[in-house]
């Protein structure tokens, strides 16, 4: 006479079910005062961030604790059972282990569906235009922080066709999936970008996976605890549609040895790093993005053909780029284009050069004509590019 379905919270529905009971006492519909008179509740935070630089808007709801809960819906009385198990093997390698159990009649079982894909409804539109940014919690990959909103792929400048060519290789990658299966060719695909600090790169990956509606793993191999059977595990569960991103990727290792800034030495060996990315346990369907400021310290390796298939230099800001990025800030038809394309060139001729960061910067803080004043200008030119990884 009685269906059960478990949901543990290694699930994605487990959120969303979570999400959706929190939703539903907001609305203050009859459900949310059912979970009002619960014995036992759950705090449930949701941060939204409405407007740019302004504080977040932040609302708390009671969703069901542990314990059991009834709930109506559509007519159909259901029990809610939510368990946590601490003493788990797994509770050492990742979060506790939690499942919510909900019960109904065998002939209201078709609710099940109903009410998970409003949850699902529900969760995706609450990302709509966001991008999710994942790194690694134990053997899984869970969200780093809120999701952020997606950068348009035009505020991102870069030099004259290297926006066009890597979008062209993405999206033909995406394509070709049965094509790559057909001839027995592993389904992955490397990117590297390289260049001064400032130039974009981190900034340009950030804007290709919203464009693309991809998610980005971030993966640090400095983390403390990092082996290489725990590395094969993380890479081989990356999300559906998601890009991996190792970011400086020429401070990992000191001739095939990790070790960080206080004299840490990782457990992740430089062949463990290889084997990961395309060894016989290797996961596939994965896109692989690699950045550096100093590209002849990678060792060849790494950036042999099959593991990075594309490479790309993102230098300090040409004329070109000053000029378009101008026109980006203070509109097309701004009086002053030609005059800062010619000031980049002119001091590029002498060997000074500046980073689009710090061009940016420099719009941020100055205004018209302020901007274009020579001796304002000369602040952010220099030797060599400075500036940060925007």
């Amino acid at each position: 006479m009685l269906v059960s379905l478990e949901i543990s919270n290694r699930d994605p529905g487990y959120g969303w079910f979570l999400s959706w009971m929190a939703t539903a006492q907001r609305q203050e519909t009859g459900l949310a005062a059912r979970w009002s008179r619960s014995p036992q509740l759950s705090l449930h935070t949701t941060v939204q961030q409405t407007r740019e630089h302004a504080a977040p808007d932040i609302a708390f709801s009671m969703v069901a604790g542990l314990g059991n809960h009834y709930l109506r819906y559509r007519g159909a009385w259901f029990q809610v059972h939510r368990e946590r198990e601490v003493r788990s093997a797994a509770a050492s390698q990742g979060p506790v282990w939690e499942t919510v159990t909900l019960t109904t009649l065998a002939r209201d079982r078709e609710l099940f569906k109903t009410l998970l894909a409003e949850a699902r409804t529900l969760a995706v539109g609450s990302l709509e235009g966001k991008l999710i940014i994942r790194t690694p919690y134990g053997l899984e990959w869970r969200p780093f922080g809120l999701p952020r909103a997606k950068r348009p792929l035009s505020s991102v400048v870069l030099d004259t066709g290297i926006s066009e060519r890597i979008q062209a290789d993405l999206s033909s990658f995406i394509e070709r999936k049965s094509w790559y299966a057909d001839r027995g060719i592993p389904y992955r695909r490397g990117y590297l970008l390289h260049g001064p600090p400032g130039s974009g790169k981190s900034s340009f990956i950030r804007a290709l996976a919203g464009a693309f509606n991809y998610e980005i793993c971030v993966l640090n191999l400095a983390e403390r605890g990092l082996t290489d059977d725990r590395l094969n595990v993380i890479l081989s569960n990356i999300p559906e549609r998601s890009i991996l991103l190792m970011e400086d990727v020429d401070a990992a290792f000191n001739k095939r040895v990790q070790v960080t800034a206080d004299g840490y030495q990782s457990s992740v060996t430089f062949s463990g790093f290889l084997n990961a990315l395309d060894g016989v346990a290797s996961g596939e369907e994965r896109m692989l993005f690699l950045t550096t400021n100093h590209i002849e310290r990678l060792d060849p390796a790494l950036i042999r053909p099959g593991r990075v298939d594309v490479v790309e230099y993102l230098g300090d800001t040409s004329s070109a780029q000053a000029r378009r990025y101008f026109e980006q800030f203070f509109g097309e038809n701004a009086a002053g284009a030609d005059e800062l394309e010619k000031a980049v060139s002119t001091r590029a001729h002498a060997g000074r050069r500046t980073s689009m960061a710090a061009l940016q910067g420099h719009f941020i803080r100055h205004s018209l004509p302020r901007a274009l004043d020579p001796t304002v200008l000369d602040e952010i030119f220099t030797t060599s590019a400075r500036g940060s990884d925007e």
